[in-house]
């Protein structure tokens, strides 16, 4: 019996959607999506990617059957994937919408658990919330899948450091939960695999922690002098950096390690910072 080719329809093609099409493509999937420049798109198709331009002016109509993935970030009225394809929801095999843990809101520290109530404290996470909404009410297999703090090749405290950008701010008790985008794209590969797989989970590494501890391993995996301590409330960081330190909450990937079989590659930030560096020497 032939297995019918499977299709991972992308809106919104990050470094996330990226990293899984790459492994979706690799196992014989066929990729297809929509972003928002011409530039991009022809960049992504050299692949042997179907790309288009969304320019939120019409509808989309994915392949029947595919496997959505929503990367694109939500604006006042919501979900703009919605806006475009959500009528067709129930033609998708399974649909993910990465969202953030910034749902949670500010937690002093607990950890947040796939069931923990959504009680956003920003624009940002209200209008996450507003989206995940939308597409819990199609009729499709629906997974949100809840991010936290994102970090890889090109964007992460090595590439601070070197700038000479990074910062040790200092909040006492302030800690928060990250992950490598390489570890993203294997949970989402399991999660769009398995044909039982739906609701909420979290993609995030085993170590939560302060920020300023991953600013001095960064420098001393470069063999540069860790910048100085700053207080948070002597930064004098914009409106934007500030809001980074608001929410302080510990993630729990429990649920993704027992139901899809998943363990970060890298388990905490020395591991996946010291990933990217001997990656950056095999170039």
């Amino acid at each position: 019996m032939t297995v019918p080719q499977r299709t991972l329809f992308c809106f919104g093609l990050g470094d996330s959607a990226q990293h899984l099409a790459g492994l979706c493509q690799a196992e014989g999937w066929k990729i297809g999506g929509m972003v928002r420049t011409p530039a991009k798109a022809e960049a992504l198709s050299a692949r042997g990617w179907a790309v288009e331009v969304l320019d939120g002016t019409g509808a989309v109509a994915p392949p029947e059957g595919s496997d959505w993935l929503i990367s694109i970030p939500p604006g006042d009225a919501g979900c703009p994937a919605f806006a475009a394809a959500g009528t067709l929801a129930d033609t998708a095999r399974s649909i993910t919408y990465l969202s953030t843990t910034g749902v949670y809101g500010d937690l002093g520290g607990s950890w947040a658990f796939e069931w923990s109530p959504v009680r956003p404290q920003s624009e940002r996470g209200a209008r996450r919330v507003k989206a995940e909404t939308q597409w819990l009410s199609t009729v499709a297999r629906v997974s949100l899948v809840r991010l936290p703090g994102i970090y890889g090749p090109g964007r992460s405290a090595l590439d601070r450091m070197r700038e000479g950008t990074a910062r040790r701010i200092v909040k006492p008790g302030h800690v928060f939960s990250r992950i490598h985008v390489g570890d993203i794209a294997r949970g989402l590969f399991l999660l769009v695999s398995d044909e039982r797989a739906d609701g909420v989970f979290h993609f995030t590494d085993d170590e939560p922690g302060p920020p300023q501890d991953v600013i001095a391993e960064a420098a001393r995996l470069l063999g540069l002098p860790a910048p100085p301590e700053v207080p948070f409330n002597l930064a004098g960081l914009s409106p934007m950096a500030q809001s980074f330190y608001v929410e302080c909450k510990r993630v729990s990937n429990a649920r993704a390690k027992a139901a899809l079989g998943w363990h970060p590659v890298y388990p905490s930030y020395r591991e996946g910072l010291a990933a990217i560096l001997a990656s950056e020497s095999l170039v």
